[in-house]
This record gives structure tokens, sequence and C-alpha cells, in this order.
């Protein structure tokens, strides 16, 4: 392996490196960075030449990064941190800050916060770009090795050095569609009906479901599925019904008909949670603060 020369790198070769590994492709790095497909390649070269890794390799018609890109990657977003800690040493300015920042969430938080924070961005940072992956089970991990730089979760990984805040509380709310049925008014019509519930992979079932089935309250579950995007299609036109987030009714269950529990359910959190290293950052501090004004607006 040639000797890596750090004085061969800038920044332009370090958004180079995290733009593929994050795209996985050469065409499509060029279009987030807006440069030709030929300027990737040569600086990919280049990068080549420093690290002397392949760092990119071909799997069927696209390309994969290396372990050891991989590896570089997190170095590099880290590294792209503090340039721009460095270039906004003074007041933070939203309109110069240049990066791709990344948020795990699933359908739900994804659906009800992300798109306001997309048009902030858009208005105020527009050189920003939103990443979203799912968070499934939230883990330190994710944020320990910059797999995302904020986590929208209601179950926050435990750890000394991870930071929380509290965005907003839910009180779920019974969905059914209003053409084949009417809401459940009793416990016993509630345990009567037929189910729909979300159960995340690898078999993980909601916080809410596990709360309720530890007290005792057993329902008939017909069809479970992998994400709270599935319920409307089977819900319409069935006489299934769906206990899950109210605010949902906002968006991905707006068309259907809601009504409260008729059991004891308890409230849903809903946090944001971020590694130590971005607490006292300018621009993390001034993005936690858009989503926590977006939170209040909606779970207000």
């Amino acid at each position: 392996m040639n000797k890596f020369d750090y004085a061969d790198l800038d920044g332009h070769l370090l958004q180079l490196l995290v733009a593929v590994v994050e795209v996985g492709s050469i065409t499509g790095a060029a279009q987030r960075l807006g440069v030709t497909q030929s300027a990737v390649s040569h600086l990919l070269d280049k990068l080549r030449a420093i690290t002397g890794d392949a760092l990119f390799v071909k799997s069927g018609r696209g390309i994969v990064a290396t372990a050891h890109a991989e590896s570089l990657a997190v170095k590099a977003r880290e590294l792209l941190a503090a340039m721009e800690g460095f270039a906004f040493a003074g007041e933070f300015d939203a309109a110069r800050w240049r990066c791709t920042f990344t948020i795990a969430a699933n359908d739900f938080q994804r659906d009800l916060l992300l798109p306001p924070l997309m048009q902030l961005l858009r208005q105020n940072a527009p050189g920003v770009v939103l990443r979203v992956i799912p968070s499934n089970i939230p883990s330190l991990e994710m944020l320990r090795q910059e797999h995302c730089q904020l986590v929208l979760s209601p179950r926050p990984p435990e750890g000394g050095d991870v930071m929380q805040k509290r965005l907003f509380e839910d009180e779920p709310r019974v969905f059914f569609d209003p053409s084949q049925r009417s809401a459940p008014q009793t416990t016993a019509d509630y345990l009567a009906a037929e189910h729909i519930t979300v159960v995340y992979e690898p078999r993980r079932a909601l916080d809410l479901d596990q709360w309720l089935a530890a007290r005792g309250i057993q329902r008939n579950f017909r069809v479970m599925v992998p994400g709270f995007a599935g319920l409307s299609a089977f819900i319409r036109g069935s006489q299934l019904i769906a206990t899950v987030p109210g605010l949902l009714q906002h968006q991905l269950l707006k068309d259907l008909g809601h009504a409260p529990v008729p059991v004891p359910c308890p409230v849903m959190p809903m946090y944001m949670i971020w590694h130590r290293r971005y607490q006292n950052d300018s621009a993390h501090r001034w993005l936690r603060e858009g989503l926590s004004t977006i939170s209040l607006k909606i779970g207000g």
C-alpha cells in the first residue's frame, strides 16, 4: 500500500469520497456535486493513488465501496464537519452551509417531520442535501460510526455519549374505513375486531402493542406490515382496524376514519437523538432547533 500523503487531501476530495459512498454511483455523485462524470473519475483516481486502495469495485451494473472506503468516509465526514466549524468560527450562516446531512427515521417520523425540514433547508440552507435512512431499532453505532448525524425515534439508545430531546408526545387512535364499519365503542367491540399492525424486521412489535399485550389485552391480528405506509391499502375496503399514532391522520392515514381507543393506552413520545460530538456544533444546533420548531407546530 502507498503511504497516505495527507498533504494531497482537500475538502473537495473528502466531499467526493462521501458522495460516491452514499450515492453508490459515479453519475449520482457527479449530479450531487455539480461536476462532470469525468471530473469525478479523475478525482477518484487521485484518491486511489493517495490511499493505495481501489475504494470502489464493480457490483452488477453499479459499484460498491470497499471496507477501507467505508472507514475513510467516516473519517471524511468528521473532517468536513471540522472544516465547516473552522469556516463558521464566527456567527453561523446557514446560507453558506454545504454538506450532506443524514437522518435516520422510520416512515412515521420521516413523513411527518422531514418534508417540513426540507422546506426549511431549501429556504435557508440550500447547500444542504438531506439524506434519509431507515432507523429500524436505533443503535449507538449508528451515531458513533457516523452512519447518520441525527436519529428520530421513540426508542433512544442508551449511552453516555448520546444526547436526546423529546420532540412531542402523541396519543394512539383507532383508524378504520368508515364506509365499511364504525369505530369500536367498547372494549368488547375492540377485542372482537380484526386488527392490522406494524411489525418491523426482524419481528419487532410496536411499543404500544407490547404495552397492551403485557396488560392482557389480546387482539386478533389478521395482517402485519413492515411499516406504517402499508396500513392504508389493507384498511380501505375492509373491516380491519389499526391502533397507531394519532398524528398519522395528517399524513399516511389522512383519508381514513379515526376515533379514540376504547382501552387505556400510554402516550407515544418521539425523540431526536445525536452524538455528543455535535452538541455544540453551530450548524447541527441550528438544524435541531429547526426540527424542534417544526415538532411544536405538529405536536402542539
